[in-house]
């Protein structure tokens, strides 16, 4: 796999007076999230997902048949958002929304054949960038006490 051209250059941060910033949890996560989103896209190109999609996805896999309101609640999208999410979704058939009997202001949520394919494929990306995550992080124990990490700053 090609290395992934990084727009943060080391070089211009030192003849700048960075010190304030490079210590910033704020601008050190937004920087961050910006790279890890590259390199997210970078090994998902061939499936075409991104990382909210991707998410859903996989949520839906594993609890099929799920309202669409706990699936956007668990992943912290908001509804409006989540209703335009599934409209992409199912417009690729990769998705699709059932009524849930007893509720008719609710929908059940399933892969379609298609969005089970796709998955599968997707896990495959999926794997690699782990691994590539895991590599830059150090190792699984590295990967643990960072995701601990997190878990702290926004669980």
């Amino acid at each position: 796999m090609e290395k992934i051209s990084e727009t943060y250059d080391p070089a211009l941060m030192e003849a700048l007076d960075a010190s304030g910033v490079a210590q910033s949890v704020t601008h050190q996560l937004r920087r961050t999230h910006n790279q890890f989103v590259n390199r997210f896209l970078h090994y998902f190109s061939e499936v075409n997902l991104r990382p909210v999609e991707f998410g859903v996805l996989a949520l839906i896999a594993e609890n099929p048949g799920r309202k669409q309101s706990e699936i956007a609640a668990a992943l912290g999208i908001q509804r409006a958002n989540f209703v335009v999410l599934m409209n992409e979704l199912e417009s690729r058939h990769l998705t699709e929304r059932r009524s849930v009997p007893h509720d008719r202001r609710s929908y059940a949520l399933y892969l379609t054949p298609a969005g089970e394919s796709l998955l599968c494929e997707a896990r495959r990306a999926e794997a690699d960038f782990e691994a590539d995550c895991l590599e830059r992080l150090g190792g699984t124990r590295s990967r643990d006490q960072f995701l601990l990490l997190l878990r702290r700053l926004f669980g």
